[in-house]
Formats: C-alpha cells, structure tokens, sequence
C-alpha cells in the first residue's frame, strides 16, 4: 500500500490550485504578472551585468548587490512561468519532480536572501560605525568568501528540506492550496508523518532566520546609534540615505517571510503574502538599490552614454 500511494504520488503530481478563484481576472493577472516577470528578469540581471562591467562597483557592497539581484532572478525563474502557464492550463498539473525543483531553487534563493541581506546589513555597519577600518574588516576576498560560503549554506539548507520532502508519501489529495510548491502546503498533503519535517526546520531553518535577523537588527541598531552622535548634519544625512533602502528592503522582505510561515490553516489566505516576497520584492530590489545609489546612477548614465556614442559612430561610418 505505501509503495502504491508512493507510485501515485511520484505519477500523478500535483494540482497546483492557484488563482483558480478568480477565472474572470484570469487574463488581467497573465498580463501584469507576465510585465512584472519581464521586467524584473532585466532589472535583476541587467543589475548583475553593470556591476560586473564597470571595476570601480567591484567593491563588497556590490558583489553583495550583485549576488542579491542573481538570487532574485533565480527566485522568479523558479515561481513565475509555471504560475504564467497555469493561467491556461486546464488542469493546473504539475509533476512530482517538478515540485520538488521548484521547491529546491526556491528554498535556495530565499535562504542566499536571508545571508546575503545580513552580510550587506554588517557591510553597513562596518562603512559607517568602523570606515578607517574598513578596507581591512571587510575587504573584496572576504566579501566573495562570505558569498560563496553563503552559496554553500544555502544549497545545503535546501537540499536537506527537499530531501525530507522525499520521504513523505502523499494521498489526502493532490491539490495544492498554493500557486507554487511550497513546503507548508505539501505537509497538509502528507500521509506520513511530519515531525521529522518540522524538526529539521526548527534544527535549520529557524536558526538562519533567527541569525540573520539577529544581524541585521544588531547591525542597524549600531548604525542609528553612531548616526544620532554624529555632529555633523550633512555627516548624518548622508549616512541615512546610504542605509535608507537596504533597511526597506530588508524590512519588506523579513515581516513577508516571518508572515508565510506561519502554519496554513485557511487554504489561500497567505497568497497575498507569498505573491509578495516571491514576485514583488525581487521586482522592487533593483529599484531601490540602484534609484537611490548615486554610484550605480552614474554607472547606468555611463553606459548609455558609451552606446549612444557607438551608436553615433556606427551610423555616422556607414554614412
């Protein structure tokens, strides 16, 4: 019997439910998704390509910005087309291995955000509260270390989630109260117990949320404290506007992620939430970091000057 319902589970996949709620709103929500999805693919990686281009944003906080955006590319090639394609899709089905895919790069983004938004938060804190210590605290080797020990951890957390995930036998139902694999909806699903599950989420999870948060508010608490003694008000407003959209983002992404893990009683009561920090926040991230940067402002303007002039020039010797 438990080989069988293993069989049913792996064969027949899963119904992802989604926004079957709304079918009138069904085209509206393709389009604006679709729009989102596309811009924030160019936003993120276009993020990625002119920090890696231009050597004077090859400092700690842009390989930690750069590494950032790539996540939030990951998170939304994981989530977004199968949501696209579900909009039309008769039956909503998405395989087993499938799933567990979608699980695995989402767990992966979502844990690299936590690390990464942490490591940017204690950049901070060195540039503001330590900035003649600075170069030796948290020099470029060590900020590519950190982003690549922070790769490791969080293949490692996904990998132990989604192999958990593995163990479990599904067959109350197929469908899932979600418009992506989630982990909490696939418990609700399980016949087999979850206490393992969960405890691997106490042991790995919680204590990578709690560190990080625990960082970044000790960071920032830091921050405002040197800021408020500062004496100069240009000093302190520039300190603010340099801190100012990290902290949102930060904010922003860690009450969504507190919220979505609360356990899922009323079937699609969170998707506001998850619709938030899995498609919202990585559109909005380039924006925020890149509007009020004066430093990749002036690295955009350089560009588009650099391909006007070649632009100019290409036209002008074929004239």
């Amino acid at each position: 019997m438990r080989m069988d319902i293993t069989n049913h589970s792996s064969t027949m996949g899963f119904i992802l439910v989604g926004f079957s709620d709304y079918p009138d709103l069904k085209i509206l929500l393709f389009l604006v998704f679709s729009v989102i999805y596309l811009v924030t693919m160019v936003g993120n990686l276009g993020l990625v390509v002119l920090i890696y281009m231009e050597r004077r944003l090859h400092t700690p906080m842009y390989i930690f910005l750069s590494n950032l955006a790539l996540m939030d590319s990951c998170c939304s090639c994981a989530i977004t087309p199968k949501m696209l394609e579900n909009f039309f899709s008769v039956d909503r089905r998405i395989s087993f291995y499938e799933c567990m895919a979608q699980s695995y790069f989402l767990c992966f983004a979502e844990t690299a955000d936590c690390f990464l938004l942490s490591a940017m938060a204690y950049d901070r804190y060195v540039a503001i509260c330590n900035p003649l210590q600075y170069h030796t605290m948290m020099s470029k080797k060590l900020s590519i270390q950190m982003s690549v020990g922070t790769f490791i951890a969080s293949n490692l957390h996904s990998m132990i989630l989604v192999g958990c995930l593995l163990r479990l036998t599904f067959c109350k139902s197929i469908r899932i109260d979600h418009f992506f694999c989630d982990v909490l909806p696939l418990y609700k699903l399980s016949c087999t117990d979850t206490f393992i599950n969960e405890l691997m989420i106490y042991i790995f999870s919680m204590p990578i949320q709690v560190f990080t948060i625990t960082t970044v508010l000790v960071s920032y608490f830091c921050i405002l404290f040197t800021i408020f003694k500062m004496k100069s008000r240009d000093g302190r407003k520039k300190a603010f506007s340099t801190c100012a959209s990290h902290f949102l983002s930060v904010s922003i992404f860690y009450i969504c992620i507190i919220m979505d893990s609360r356990p899922l009683e009323e079937g699609n009561k969170d998707l506001s939430v998850a619709v938030f920090y899995t498609i919202i926040i990585p559109l909005i991230n380039p924006f925020i970091y890149s509007l009020r940067n004066k430093e990749v402002v002036t690295a955009i303007k350089k560009v588009i000057n650099t391909y006007s002039t070649f632009k100019k020039s290409s036209s002008s010797t074929s004239h």
